[in-house]
């Protein structure tokens, strides 16, 4: 098969998928957007590897605040991704991440080339944008909620299957009509690429963290987060009689917000932008604890895919976010803590964290826990099997070459 990957984020997993299909004899294109700001993976190819790594919308970082800027670009980011299409002409092509406005215009033009293509549904950005609107999100912006679960129905139903990261995603398709299409893949970590490292590595000593205890934050921050939460829990956690350092490494408008609460509160805080993806494993082998963000309005339609990269690196993992979420129950089940997102959890994480920074066995056994969950979960030659055989049933390969697949089972 020819196929194409599209990842607007550029992340780690969907560009692991890409090269375990091509690894399986198939021409495979991965591609994303350059430009937008975010934790990126492997993105070039070794030597050996056949797989193509694509940049599309150019290399200039985009400021994703002005909005009317923002839709412009977006919409023209649809036209320049069916160019992509046209140009690599793949059999089936898969999108992960994309923005409505880019999702509408590529659907409208795979609608008019009958061109097959699949939905990795990531975020459902129509109940993200519904649930933040009058509290994160001006009150104006129920009409855009409105627009972008018409746009997002509309897609769905171009798309010949979906994707679904997660059961909580199978409801709002049975409202829209396309329960149908949906097959749920949960989201994984690269186990081979995020390994365990020593926590006084090259990154940590560099950084001068080798030497004080940590809690590290490594990934986006924005409406689905409130960055304030990780300075007021290392200020508790220094109240309850630990002094900790705050490490984040992130890129945005959060950056501000973490350096005036740091400043107001009197927390030690290091701000680091998106580390290159290689010494990712150094990154977050320096923190004592993990952090995870995720407000609770967002519990239902998203996933934070940096859970699972925490886990991999083996590191006890505390989850300020939704309990019902998927990823929470992997926190716990790696003997994590999961609490709400909201000040009033500060003082038992605060005593957890302590507990932990107190006790290096602990420490170790948590992290050992981590990483045999992330070995029992993500692997990913299952994960493989099944989008390859969605993929060759979408683009017609016959049901003779699907069986074949099955060796791969």
């Amino acid at each position: 098969m020819r196929i194409l990957v599209h990842d607007h984020s550029g992340h780690p997993f969907q560009a692991e998928l890409s090269r375990e299909l091509a690894r399986r004899g198939h021409d495979v294109t991965h591609s994303y957007v350059e430009g937008y700001v975010s934790g990126k993976g492997r993105l070039a190819a070794a030597p050996g590897e056949s797989i193509v790594f694509e940049a599309i919308g150019g290399a200039k970082k985009v400021d994703n605040q002005r909005m009317a800027q923002r839709l412009v670009r977006e919409v023209r980011r649809g036209f320049e991704l069916v160019q992509h299409v046209r140009k690599v002409d793949p059999d089936i092509v898969m999108l992960s991440n994309v923005q409505i406005p880019t999702l509408v215009i590529f659907s409208f033009v795979m609608a008019l080339l009958r061109r097959p293509w699949v939905l990795w549904h990531q975020d459902v950005y129509a109940v993200a944008v519904r649930s933040f609107t009058g509290s994160k999100l001006p009150k104006r912006f129920a009409l855009v909620a409105w627009a972008f679960e018409v746009a997002e129905r509309w897609c769905s139903r171009r798309a010949a299957a979906i994707v679904a990261i997660a059961p909580s995603f199978v409801p709002v398709h049975e409202k829209w009509g396309t329960a149908d299409k949906v097959t749920v893949i949960p989201n994984w970590a690269p186990l081979d690429e995020i390994v365990p490292t020593e926590r006084k590595n090259d990154w940590a000593i560099e950084h001068e963290l080798d030497d004080v205890a940590t809690l590290v934050y490594s990934g986006t921050l924005g409406l689905k987060h409130n960055p304030a939460l990780l300075v007021r829990l290392a200020r508790a956690v220094h109240d309850a009689g630990k002094p900790v350092r705050l490490v984040v490494v992130n890129e945005g408008p959060a950056v501000e917000v973490l350096q005036d609460e740091a400043r107001r509160l009197d927390v030690p805080v290091t701000l680091l932008p998106f580390q290159p993806y290689e010494r990712l494993p150094e990154v977050l082998g320096s923190g004592d604890v993990l952090v995870v963000l995720l407000e609770q309005e967002a519990g239902a339609f998203s996933v934070p895919s940096k859970t699972l990269s925490y886990l991999c690196a083996g590191r006890p993992v505390l989850g300020l976010m939704p309990g019902e979420n998927l990823a929470s129950s992997l926190v716990t089940r790696a003997g994590g803590l999961v609490l709400p997102p909201a000040d009033g959890s500060l003082h038992e994480a605060a005593s957890w964290v302590s507990g932990v920074l107190a006790d290096s066995d602990l420490r170790t056994e948590l992290g050992e826990a981590s990483r045999d969950l992330a070995e029992q979960e993500f692997a990913l030659e299952g994960c493989a099997t099944r989008f390859e055989r969605l993929l060759a049933a979408q683009a017609g390969v016959p049901a003779g070459d699907r069986r074949s697949l099955a060796k791969f089972s």
